[in-house]
């Protein structure tokens, strides 16, 4: 019975790891200031603070040109379907 319960503990935990992996594109990388950095998400919300309201969607190939760092979030200039400045999540670029 322990077996059982130990083999289903660990059968959950690599599935929630593959689950997180899955999460982040690989290769993904954090925005530097003064680079035009690509985006690797499929898609990435624009907003006009961090957690704020959303104001576009980049979506992945289009770029992005970081202007300051802040933790987990980056802000600059979106190029693409969008052409203004905000803020996106950091992490999600090539």
């Amino acid at each position: 019975m322990l077996r059982n319960v130990t083999t289903g503990a660990a059968a959950a935990a690599l599935a929630a790891a593959a689950l997180l992996t899955a999460a982040v594109p690989a290769g993904a990388a954090d925005g530097t200031v003064g680079v035009r950095e690509t985006v690797c998400a499929q898609d990435l919300y624009v907003r006009t603070e961090p957690l704020g309201a959303w104001t576009g969607t980049l979506f992945q190939g289009q770029t992005f040109l970081v202007e300051q760092v802040d933790g987990s979030w980056v802000y600059g200039f979106a190029y693409g379907d969008i052409n203004r400045h905000g803020w996106v999540q950091n992490g999600w670029f090539c």
